[in-house]
């Protein structure tokens, strides 16, 4: 397995040296860098070339959330998956990382052994959360104007499974009801999220309902 680069941006040093000995102490983890506040850690990451950032979501100055923006925007670090990570729980937070790009939301208090699990499975292009819960916090926060305009370069069969993406369903179940192969499902779904700009499952999802696709599934408020 290649080794998880990983940048910690968390503006208490105990925090971060915590975190620091936990990840190093694994074979396939490596702290390649740490950050204090929201700029350092965007610089942090284009200087260590890093694959996952832990971030904290309140810093002095550019906070947790703008500092996310700016890695998920940005072309040149298109592989950097960030992992919110932070002492406010709210579900308003959540939505808003996920707004930001962020792949994953986890509480300070998380189990040592779930972190580890959490980084490796997001370094894998996998999403902490899932698209059913995804789906009910876009629903319950967005309140933005749809733009279509992005649905434009995905075919309709790219559309069609994006829109059962959101519903939360798996390859698996999408694959039986399509009456087409997992394997066919996932190629679909790889090039929804190119197209798309999604960097996980997750990230899918919230396209989905930005763009307006996800509202006309039977079943879901428009």
């Amino acid at each position: 397995m290649d080794l998880v680069r990983i940048v910690l941006a968390d503006d208490q040093a105990l925090i971060r040296a915590g975190f620091r000995a936990l990840i190093n102490s694994t074979d396939d983890l490596e702290v390649v860098g740490e950050a204090s506040n929201g700029a350092e850690a965007v610089d942090m990451v284009r200087r260590r070339r890093a694959d996952v950032v832990l971030m904290d979501i309140r810093m002095p100055g550019s906070d947790g959330l703008a500092a996310t923006r700016q890695i998920t925007e940005d072309d040149d670090l298109a592989g950097v998956k960030v992992i919110i990570l932070t002492t406010f729980e709210i579900d308003r937070y959540v939505y808003e990382a996920l707004r930001a790009g962020a792949s994953g939301f986890l509480g300070k208090g998380v189990e040592p052994e779930e972190l580890i699990d959490a980084i490796r499975l997001v370094a894998a292009g996998e999403a902490l959360l899932s698209p059913t819960a995804t789906g009910n916090l876009v629903r319950r926060f967005h309140t933005g104007p749809t733009d279509r305009r992005r649905l434009d370069d995905l075919t309709e069969r790219e559309r069609e499974i994006t829109t059962l993406v959101a519903t939360g369903l798996t390859n698996n179940e999408i694959a039986k009801r399509l009456f087409i192969s997992p394997f066919t499902v996932k190629t679909h779904v790889n090039r929804a999220m190119v197209k798309l700009g999604a960097r996980d499952r997750a990230q899918l999802v919230v396209a989905a309902f930005h763009t307006g696709l996800a509202h006309i599934v039977p079943g879901h408020d428009p």
